[in-house]
């Protein structure tokens, strides 16, 4: 058969219109799963998918396959006893697929995972907000902040480093004899510090962290959240004082989530907080350590007040129970209220007032599901157990939360900060005892939000992971 020459040019235009609605298309699909990928995935693999809480996803071995199918899989359904969650009925399945390509294509085409700079001055409602990147190099998986005063902080990291900065700038001695840590990987590593009441005469420092007896690097060896307190001398950490060690009938293999944040109230008591550890049911039993929220004395002795005080087979340091993984505490600068942060699974995030003896209701109630997408509990509610005066579906991955306080911010006086690790987020909240009336954005995606502090100088100070830096943020 004899093609006509008068059909060639509407065949090539048809052809050529083929092709541009296939680009257009391919192209539209790209983007939306670099958009689903940020909104849900860059929190945990970081945004150039180089790794963060989670693996990083430009690699050449993958543990659960790394074709199209596999990964749709293991999207879909998540991976049993880890952090990834099940997505299959968070996200549409074309949007499932999209993000599949878009991890799929950045193996071979690097280019399509922009590294973009971040506006360094925002608007929000009452502040226009200025930005400077006070440290970006040689800080590592920061955890926490405190300031010794106004020219001098410490900094946690998560591998059982203390950092310490002067004048805004990272010194590069480190500090040596720091107690050893293990379970980066599981959620734990040197966590949370805080400065003595009467730092400025004792010196004591309190740290947090995941320990094993055994000091061994091999995280199948059982161990437990430890809080210690000591010293910094001449660049090195000295008499070092142990507040709170279960005995080893009481440590747990495999753990995750550890806690812990620290919070001294202003009678001086020290609390302390430690995660479920994998083991929600244990967050109900009053003789094991997980899932809990602590007071002690500063010298590690248990207040006679405590709500276990005396009962010899409970352990007397617990303050609340049935909680999942408390990394927020904070206290009202004028009621004195102290209030908790705390990760649920799969959504059900909560923020709760702190209340002596109260039970959380972790994990017989929750309004979050498993990671793989299984039930937890049909409750939500039950008689005896509290309620959350806000909590977050889908999780936000809540991390440390501040008061606003001093002359700064004072339009925002007294208003909580709330960080978002997986969200990378700072949030600010106006709360009335225990309503929550506002709720705003303040920043996003400067990374995994950690730590908050308002320094002496009452700038807000903001430390992130992927990237891990310290930042400095002051209204205009």
């Amino acid at each position: 058969m004899r093609t006509s020459l008068s059909a060639l040019p509407v065949f090539g235009t048809l052809l050529f219109i083929f092709v541009l609605v296939v680009s257009v298309s391919l192209q539209s699909m790209a983007q939306n799963g670099q958009i689903v990928y940020k909104k849900y995935c860059a929190g945990c693999h970081g945004a150039q998918l180089q790794g963060s809480a989670g693996p990083a996803l430009i690699k050449k071995e993958w543990k659960h396959g790394g074709d199209r199918n596999s990964l749709l899989k293991t999207i879909r359904n998540g991976v049993p006893s880890t952090e990834m969650i099940r997505f299959e009925g968070v996200l549409s399945a074309k949007e499932i697929e999209a993000v599949t390509d878009f991890i799929l294509n950045a193996q071979t085409s690097p280019e399509l995972v922009k590294k973009t700079d971040l506006p360094l001055r925002v608007d929000t409602k009452l502040y226009k907000l200025r930005i400077e990147k006070l440290v970006t190099e040689g800080l590592t998986s920061p955890w926490g902040i405190e300031f010794v005063d106004a020219n001098h902080a410490l900094v946690t990291g998560k591998n059982g480093e203390l950092f310490s900065l002067v004048n805004g700038k990272l010194d590069n001695q480190k500090i040596a004899g720091l107690p050893k840590t293990y379970g980066t990987d599981l959620v734990g590593g040197m966590m949370d510090l805080a400065l003595d009441p009467d730092y400025k005469t004792n010196g004591w420092i309190y740290i947090g962290f995941s320990h094993n007896p055994q000091n061994s690097s091999d995280k199948k060896t059982p161990g437990m959240t430890k809080i210690v307190r000591g010293k910094v001398r001449e660049h090195q950490w000295v008499e070092e004082q142990t507040l709170f060690q279960v005995p080893d009938s009481l440590l747990v293999t495999g753990g995750t989530r550890w806690g812990c944040r620290f919070l001294f109230d202003k009678q001086g008591y020290l609390y302390f907080t430690i995660g479920d550890m994998n083991r929600a049911g244990d967050s109900q039993i009053l003789s094991r350590p997980s899932g809990k929220i602590y007071r002690i004395n500063p010298d590690g002795s248990i207040p006679k007040d405590n709500p276990l005080y005396g009962k010899a087979n409970d352990l007397q340091a617990i303050y609340s129970w049935g909680n999942r993984n408390a990394q927020g505490l904070a206290q009202h600068p004028t009621t004195g209220v102290i209030y908790a942060s705390e990760h649920g699974p799969q959504g059900g995030d909560e923020l709760n007032i702190l209340k002596k003896g109260a039970n959380y209701g972790w994990p017989v109630i929750t309004y979050g599901i498993d990671y793989n997408g299984s039930i937890i509990t049909t409750e939500t509610h039950r008689e005896e157990m509290e309620q959350p005066i806000t909590y977050w579906t889908p999780s936000i991955a809540v991390s440390a939360i501040e008061f606003v306080t001093g002359n700064r911010f004072p339009r925002w006086q007294n208003n909580l900060l709330v960080t978002a690790l997986k969200f990378e987020e700072i949030r600010r909240l106006v709360v009335k005892g225990d309503k929550v009336t506002e709720q705003e954005v303040l920043l996003k995606g400067y990374g995994r939000v950690r730590d908050v502090k308002i320094g002496p100088d009452g700038a807000l100070y903001v430390l992130t992971n992927s990237p891990d830096t310290l930042l400095r943020v002051t209204p205009e």
